[in-house]
């Protein structure tokens, strides 16, 4: 891929920005997650080009980005500012409509609670990522003497056993570098164009960011017009954290549980694609979206 563009960050990061379909259309933002690049939302993009103004950009440290020079690089506040820095490249003048997976939906929860982009963010798809304080909440609520609570929480921790092996120093390097990783983490497709230095960089994502940023008392709620898309047989995200942590936080919310696993956007993208327009025509038109 040939970047379109080049987004120069707060920090002074490079940013490699694709753009795709008519500028004058409305504009959706697609952000990506751990280990993917931007390349992941190819098959999407293609579906979605000739209704909408298509924007995909690889994050620091991934696909043709460069890294920043420390670990503060990669902390949630310095990403939402360079999802900023996106959206006023792209559209200065119009609100635009986020879509995002994994790491790229933990970063697009932390912008859609947030003060710097009221106003600028029209709707959101959020695909297997939960904001990390909405996270952090939910676990903590099943922490109960409750035997459903329990056995929820226990199988999430099953489900997110990568993310302390991700803390170790040296090892989740040497597990791709070995391609121990690749097998057990899976994702991989035809058209799978991540790189060694996608995976590796990527893990400082995870380290950066080990805590919540705000208390649970002071988690931040939206009224953006927002959907979760819950695959459900995604081995990483629970459907029960996927489709409860937001819940609390956002007043305009539905939630639509979807045959498929974490990549469905690669494996499925028609899915995704069909749903993101829906719910960006139905904002365009002035319809509000109702909680389901």
């Amino acid at each position: 891929m040939t970047p379109t563009s080049w987004v120069t960050a707060t920090d002074g990061v490079k940013l490699a920005v694709y753009e795709a379909g008519d500028p004058g259309a409305a504009t959706v933002v697609a952000i990506h997650g751990y280990p993917d690049n931007a390349s992941v939302w190819n098959g999407v993009i293609e579906l979605l080009r000739d209704r909408f103004h298509v924007v995909s950009y690889d994050v620091r440290g991934a696909g043709q980005s460069a890294a920043p020079g420390s670990r503060d690089g990669y902390r949630l506040d310095q990403l939402e500012a360079d999802v900023n820095s996106v959206i006023e490249a792209v559209s200065p003048d119009r609100p635009v409509h986020l879509l995002a997976h994994d790491w790229g939906s933990i970063q697009g929860w932390h912008c859609v609670t947030s003060d710097r982009l009221q106003g600028r963010i029209a709707s959101y798809t959020s695909i297997s990522g939960p904001g990390l304080d909405h996270a952090a909440r939910w676990l903590r609520s099943k922490l109960r003497p409750s035997r459903r609570d329990l056995a929820t929480l226990l199988r999430q921790l099953g489900h997110s056993y990568y993310l302390l092996i991700f803390q170790l120093p040296a090892l989740p390097e040497l597990g791709w570098r070995t391609g121990i990783f690749d097998r057990l983490l899976g994702g991989r497709s035809k058209t799978d164009e991540r790189t060694l230095a996608d995976k590796i960089n990527g893990l400082e994502l995870y380290r950066a960011n080990r805590r919540p940023r705000r208390s649970s008392s002071a988690v931040a709620r939206t009224d953006i017009p927002i959907q979760v898309l819950a695959p459900t047989g995604d081995p990483f995200v629970g459907q029960p954290l996927q489709t409860e942590a937001p819940v609390p936080y956002t007043s305009n919310l539905r939630i639509h549980s979807v045959p498929g696993g974490h990549w469905i956007m690669q494996r499925q993208p028609e899915v995704v694609a069909q749903a993101c327009a829906d719910l960006v025509e139905e904002v365009e038109r002035g319809g509000r979206t109702d909680k389901d």
